[in-house]
């Protein structure tokens, strides 16, 4: 007997709920090779079957994380252009604040790096952190930036557990300004060895909040590089917005990454990762505020095999007044290039005119996976009166059910009276071939299932020749419903692909959201 359970299928029906991961139960999704319903990569053949994305609803008490009272670093904006890591129990988050200090008249040192935690992702505490002094205190949550009073108006943070060096687990891409012959945005990495006390990659100095110019990292344009902080394939990306000239034209901002081996050189050259398709069109000169474009880049989610990402959808005006965003949901199977699973479709709207995420929504590096329900934290901004400094909202949170983004489902257009009539169609999707490991473990998350709607999972070869014994019938709905074989499977190729049929009276019930393999303990 190998790591398959050798089970029959009326003994798996009779196991029913038994099968279904408890909250307490569930792995880590991250840790294992996912093939989501909507990707198109991943799954490439498929018949009589429908692609249906979710859309998030708020959490009502929104926004988790306020602004602070009059006088505090935080006082006019809360901005979520940054991240959260979940650490030994405990979520951990990194964001912008912006001050109420008008008598400051250095627009830069008014934007600092600060810190909430939580014990359960929705309750959120201001720690009293010591580090930096505001206002003659270090009572507050500010972290310290070493190098001077760096102004961070942007900021992502992932923890890398690869690097041998203690000072250098926790990484932190930055959005700081530069003058040249005028004020530009650019990159500023620092590192750290607790996420608190942060220092410059290169030894370089703040000048008034901003940098030199002979200093810099990146070539001397205007990039705004902290939309996503991301590693792939032995490299770091720096994934942001800019709209100069690419090899071919777009209309306004689009989403750019610029990549560095070590973390600290960063190479000159960069790539184009997500256009949105209206931007073919070039409006011309002097109208880089209209059009629909992208917004600040891409915030990163890496399931390990493929990255989730959330991007600004920019709905553009001649005037800043008209100019709203909402947030759109993308996916990449390369690292490199994101597409849209549906087209044009607004993953989160922003709020109603009154609602604290009024008029424009703000993409922060802030998922996660937590009981049956995963959260996707956001941040807002109202384009519509950015020059009088209104107050930035804070962080909310928007919910699906645990990992549930889209669904495939049973195609019924051509059922029913008035339609042509089709002759019985099975309703399948076949994967792409995927690399497995040995012990790998399958798992399902689907729902909709039952006696009368079933999910059929079989194991294929790379040319589509079903594998001895392994093929499984699910009936039992579940985030994380594991996958037992009808006999001993065996030892599996080295890449297989899957094949899964929607099956009985009322498969139009079922609901497939995604496929887990896991290696076993």
């Amino acid at each position: 007997m190998n790591q398959f359970t050798s089970i029959s299928i009326v003994s798996l029906v009779l196991m029913g709920g038994a099968l279904t991961a408890h909250a307490a139960d569930y792995f880590d999704e991250t840790k294992a090779t996912t093939v989501f319903a909507f990707d198109s990569v991943s799954i490439p053949y498929s018949q009589n079957l429908r692609l249906e994305m979710r859309q998030p609803t708020r959490y009502p008490d929104n926004p988790v994380v306020k602004r602070g009272a009059p006088g505090t670093p935080d006082a006019l904006g809360v901005q979520f252009y940054g991240s959260i890591i979940k650490e030994e129990g405990k979520y951990r988050m990194w964001y912008v604040a912006f001050d109420d200090d008008t008598e400051n008249k250095v627009a830069s040192s008014r934007w600092r790096a600060a810190y909430a935690e939580s014990a359960d992702g929705l309750n959120w505490t201001k720690p009293d952190l010591g580090l930096v002094e505001y206002k003659g205190s270090k009572n507050n949550n500010l972290v310290q930036m070493d190098g001077g009073p760096w102004g961070v108006v942007n900021l992502k943070v992932l923890k890398d557990e690869a690097d041998t060096d203690p000072a250098r687990r926790y990484k932190m891409t930055s959005h700081v300004y530069f003058r040249g012959q005028r004020r530009l945005g650019t990159l500023l990495p620092f590192v750290s060895a607790n996420g608190y006390t942060w220092k410059p990659v290169t030894e370089v100095k703040s000048v008034k909040a901003e940098l030199r110019i002979e200093d810099l990292l990146l070539p001397a344009i205007h990039f705004e590089p902290s939309g996503g902080l991301y590693q792939w394939d032995g490299m770091f990306y720096a994934c942001g917005q800019n709209a100069l000239n690419a090899t071919r034209p777009y209309q306004g901002r689009v989403t750019r990454m610029y990549r560095s081996p070590d973390f600290m050189h960063w190479l000159p050259t960069q790539s184009i990762g997500f256009v949105r398709e209206p931007q073919h069109q070039v409006l011309g000169a002097g109208r880089s505020l209209e059009g629909e474009q992208t917004h600040e880049g891409i915030s990163v989610w890496n399931r390990g095999n493929l990255l989730l990402g959330v991007v600004g959808l920019w709905h553009g005006a001649k005037e800043w007044r008209d100019i709203s965003i909402d947030l759109g949901f993308v996916i990449s199977n390369d690292g490199l290039t994101f597409r849209e699973p549906a087209h044009e479709w607004t993953f989160l709207k922003r709020g109603d005119d009154g609602a604290w995420d009024q008029g424009g929504l703000l993409q922060g590096q802030g998922f996660e996976n937590i009981g049956d329900e995963t959260y996707i934290y956001y941040g807002a901004w109202d384009p519509r009166h950015w020059k009088d400094a209104p107050p930035r909202g804070g962080v909310g949170i928007a919910k699906l059910p645990r990992d549930r983004f889209g669904d495939l489902v049973v195609e019924t257009a051509g059922k029913g009276p008035g339609s042509y009539q089709l002759p019985e169609i099975t309703s399948e999707f076949v994967t792409a071939a995927i690399p497995v490991k040995k012990g790998q473990r399958f798992f399902l998350n689907a729902d909709g299932l039952g006696p009368e709607a079933a999910l059929k999972i079989e194991l294929l070869s790379t040319s589509e020749t079903p594998l001895p014994g392994c093929t499984s019938t699910i009936q039992q709905s579940g985030f994380q419903t594991p996958v037992l074989w009808q006999e001993d499977a065996g030892d599996l190729p080295e890449r297989i692909r899957v094949r899964v049929t929607f099956e009985g009276r009322r498969s139009t019930d079922i609901r497939f959201s995604a496929l887990y393999m896991k290696p076993a303990r």
